[in-house]
């Protein structure tokens, strides 16, 4: 039986897409073979790939002056390689710090070179998000890095930051990528790994404003240089083939759904639905963001530890799999990624006001 897939990632896939995996699976249109066993250099294998970046232009409306690649190592590996690329000798590079996710950018970014501090609000325990009038922003900094989304303090951004002029902007959108439209035009770069709302994990999506690769420095190992990898189309070693197979399944996906603006409003429904059980329980359930609350990760505690862990625990008894928060944090967390859904949502606000009911 199918569970209710609230887990943080790897995270929910379409139950379609995994369907047509399945089919597939033997033989993928009419190789005789699966996508895990056709060469990377086919003719096959390129047309797939070149599928995936046509319909995630498509979707995100992306400019042609940008690269769309295929990677591999987790966000965390482009932590360093953005660092590594993009941020000359001697210049310093911003950062905005609002979870851990944008903490641990910058403190691998922090072992390479100069990295500046635009805002840290870890003295509120991330509850929140920095205006712009906040933000100390360097006007010669080689960039502006932030997270769009803090999966386990549960607030994201609507509103990019806007950088000084001429500072290009980075995004780590790993948790809320392809949730919502966005202008890619405002980004230098945007990177996300897949395993939340994308495919599943093992490929890093990489959206690159083609004059940013002119700043790459010579000599860096090929496989750590963006310039080679969009040479290369993605193919400079063998790919992920299986993942981004996937990833390109569920594009096709979000375009029969009507694309990102219908996602966006299936995610506000689902998050709203939750973020209401919280505000109307009275204070039993408590959210941790006090604003900018995020759509995609929907993080409250209860009464006590105890009641946390038993909710869990009954919830998971019911099939809502995936709701104990990071152990970093603790209480509750509800990842309402684009595959999560509406009945999911529904599933788990019944179950927190029987819940309440019991223990309140």
């Amino acid at each position: 039986m199918r569970v209710y897939n609230f887990n943080p990632g790897p995270a929910a896939l379409p139950l379609e897409v995994l369907q047509q995996a399945q089919e597939e699976m033997l033989d993928f249109r009419g190789t005789g073979m699966s996508v895990m066993e056709i060469s990377h250099r086919s003719k096959d294998f390129e047309a797939l790939l070149t599928e995936a970046q046509t319909d995630l232009r498509d979707l995100l409306n992306i400019p042609e002056n940008y690269k769309i690649l295929f990677l591999q190592g987790g966000a965390s590996l482009h932590f360093a390689m953005l660092a590594l690329n993009f941020r000359p000798n001697g210049a310093s590079a911003d950062y905005i710090i609002t979870g851990t996710w944008s903490k641990k950018a910058y403190k691998e970014a922090q072992k390479l070179g100069k990295t500046h501090v635009a805002a840290n609000l870890e003295s509120e325990n991330f509850s929140r998000l920095p205006a712009q009038s906040e933000l100390d922003l360097d006007p010669h900094a080689a960039y502006l890095h932030f997270t769009s989304n803090e999966t386990i303090h549960g607030v994201e951004y609507f509103e990019e930051p806007v950088p000084p002029s001429g500072v290009p902007l980075i995004c780590d959108a790993s948790s809320d990528f392809i949730s919502h439209p966005l202008e890619v035009s405002k980004y230098g770069m945007i990177y996300a790994g897949a395993q939340k709302n994308a495919g599943p994990a093992g490929v890093v999506i990489c959206i690159i404003r083609e004059d940013l690769l002119e700043r790459v420095p010579q000599n860096l190992p090929d496989l750590l240089d963006y310039r080679v990898l969009a040479k290369e189309n993605s193919l400079l070693n063998t790919p992920p083939c299986w993942n981004i197979y996937i990833v390109g399944l569920v594009l096709k996906w979000l375009k029969g759904l009507g694309g990102l603006e219908a996602i966006y409003k299936l995610n506000q429904q689902k998050a709203t639905l939750v973020y209401q059980a919280i505000d109307e329980s009275g204070g039993f359930y408590r959210g941790h963001a006090k604003a900018d609350r995020s759509l995609m990760n929907v993080t409250f505690r209860l009464p006590s530890e105890a009641l946390e862990d038993q909710f869990a625990s009954e919830a998971k008894k019911q099939g809502l799999i995936g709701l104990k928060g990071h152990r970093s944090v603790g209480g509750i967390r509800a990842s309402l990624y684009n595959a999560v859904p509406l009945e999911a949502a529904q599933a788990l606000v019944s179950f927190m006001k029987d819940f309440q009911q019991k223990h309140g």
